[in-house]
């Protein structure tokens, strides 16, 4: 009666691996509980999010190794992975969001997020080529695209973009706070990207763990470009950016509960070290009492069904 946050199904999205092919499952060592699918066996999830009361899943796609270059060229290809994912859902559940992810390290050679030249990343045609990724996605249906690249001016690129083609209507949900961080480990595996990164970072383009009041800059000029959304990533170590972030800009503000933050409480629990239910739905909890208005959650369906039993 007294509890000053709630959460609902409505709260969640669930991320969803796509692999290529059709009748494929293959589950994810380090993520305990999910898999990659193919897009045949992803509508039964889309049907279940529904069911739950999800209201949208975000798509990442497995790029088979001989689809990948040094430009990405398969990021913008129509008939790429993601775009026939999209096309399956919409045709299957088309009431359920589908949010896009807009990045390049699916689709590179060298698992960065930008193009490079002499190992340095070239931010204005990292920018050229995610325009024409968002509006790829855009155009096979995509509800909302989310650039995840954390290159500079993206975003307005992007917005005016979709505006002249006609596609006013597709949202940004915009990863504006994007921390450089140790969590994020079991995605790559999931994508396949950690291997073609190799020993290298991302340090350059994405933020230090050390700073709060550069995610204002950051979620600031994001805003100025006209974001409908925006993102804090990862959750839990940086709940105190997630309020400061919703009082100062009172937007939809989402939490992404990243894949290393869902494997330890998964792996804690396998060890009997704690409760991982209990810890689970601790932590969503938590992004709502710090103010977040969504939480993309590997544990979305689990925490839906167990919400829906309570």
């Amino acid at each position: 009666m007294v509890a000053e946050s709630r959460l609902t199904p409505a709260d969640l999205i669930q991320p969803l691996f796509i692999l290529d092919g059709s009748g494929r499952r293959q589950a994810i060592e380090s993520m305990p509980g999910i898999e990659r699918l193919s897009v045949d066996l992803l509508l039964p999830v889309a049907e279940r999010a529904v069911e739950l009361g999800i209201p949208a899943v975000a798509l990442f796609p497995v790029t088979p190794a001989e689809c990948k270059c040094e430009h990405a060229v398969e990021a913008w290809n129509d008939d790429n992975l993601m775009c026939r994912a999209i096309r399956a859902i919409k045709r299957h559940c088309p009431d359920l969001g589908i949010i896009g992810d807009v990045a390049l390290d699916p689709y590179t050679s060298h698992g960065q997020d930008g193009l490079l030249r002499n190992g340095l990343i070239l931010n204005d045609e990292t920018v050229e080529a995610l325009i024409r990724q968002a509006c790829c996605l855009a155009r096979a249906g995509c509800d909302i695209v989310a650039p995840s690249d954390m290159m500079d001016g993206r975003i307005g690129a992007i917005r005016k973009a979709l505006d002249e083609a006609g596609m006013d209507q597709t949202m940004i949900l915009s990863y504006a706070a994007k921390y450089a961080s140790a969590f994020y480990g079991p995605f790559r595996d999931a994508v396949g990207s950690a291997g073609c990164l190799g020993k290298a970072d991302k340090k350059t383009y994405q933020m230090d763990p050390a700073n709060g009041c550069e995610a204002l800059r950051e979620v600031a000029l994001d805003v100025a470009e006209a974001a409908d959304m925006v993102m804090i990533k990862p959750g839990l170590p940086y709940l105190d950016v997630i309020r400061r972030v919703k009082d100062a800009f009172q937007l939809p503000t989402l939490a992404y509960h990243v894949s290393g933050e869902y494997a330890m409480i998964k792996a804690a629990g396998e060890k009997g070290w704690l409760d991982a239910d209990a810890a689970m739905m601790e932590s969503l909890i938590a992004f709502k009492r710090a103010g977040a208005d969504a939480v993309l959650s590997y544990a979305a369906l689990w925490a839906a069904e167990r919400l829906r039993r309570e």
